[in-house]
């Protein structure tokens, strides 16, 4: 299979005509490779618009919404990120590419190795995995710039937006399936946020567990 090609198609046929206009975010979709993060039997669904399945048993999103919940989060270099829901850890590693560090939550044993092997491979070093449930955040390394939530949620708990650094941006799937909404919540103030509709979607619930860490 030509990825090349195909990371090309992704990024400028499935990705761009989702109102995806910042360069940064498209520019890097084509070079982090995506075909890196999967099983080696569903290399070639990597860059399809497609759930693409997990060690774990759960899917990583379609490459469009990842897209989408990224660019929302307008994220800059000096931003301290959190992300629950490691995954693969493709979307970690886009995260950790446009901030300063991302602290990365990870309920399922499989998928924290999984991720965590394909991150070495990257040499990318700005990332802590954690093995934990991370529905309500990481309160010891709080507040932070940007919170990507990477599997739907019934809705997002104050302790979770709490989390947030004032004038920080969070991204989520909430509601229950078949409708659920892909959101942005704002911190303005202090107990003060505004929450945007962005698009509406259906996705894999998050699910939760228990506690570890590693760091590198």
């Amino acid at each position: 299979m030509d990825f090349t090609t195909a990371r090309f198609n992704m990024v400028e046929q499935q990705i761009r005509p989702w109102n995806m206009f910042d360069e940064r975010v498209l520019e890097l979709l084509g070079t982090i490779k995506r075909e890196d993060f999967v099983q080696a039997e569903h290399r070639n669904l990597a860059l399809s618009d497609v759930e693409v399945p997990l060690p774990g048993g759960q899917k990583m999103l379609f490459p469009r919404i990842e897209a989408r919940l990224l660019q929302e989060l307008e994220l800059r270099k000096k931003d301290k990120v959190l992300e629950i829901g490691t995954g693969s850890g493709y979307v970690t590693a886009l995260l950790a590419k446009m901030s300063d560090f991302v602290y990365s939550l990870e309920i399922n044993a499989h998928n924290k190795q999984f991720a965590l092997d394909n991150l070495i491979k990257t040499g990318i070093k700005n990332i802590s995995l954690i093995e934990a449930d991370g529905l309500n955040g990481y309160e010891t390394k709080a507040p932070f710039d940007k919170i990507f939530v990477g599997g739907s949620v019934a809705t997002i708990s104050e302790r979770l937006k709490s989390q947030l650094k004032v004038g920080g941006r969070l991204v989520a799937i909430t509601g229950t399936a078949p409708i659920m909404h892909a959101i942005l919540i704002e911190k303005l103030a202090d107990n003060e946020f505004k929450q945007s509709t962005l698009f509406e979607t259906s996705v894999d619930p998050l699910v939760s567990a228990a506690h570890t860490n590693f760091v590198f």
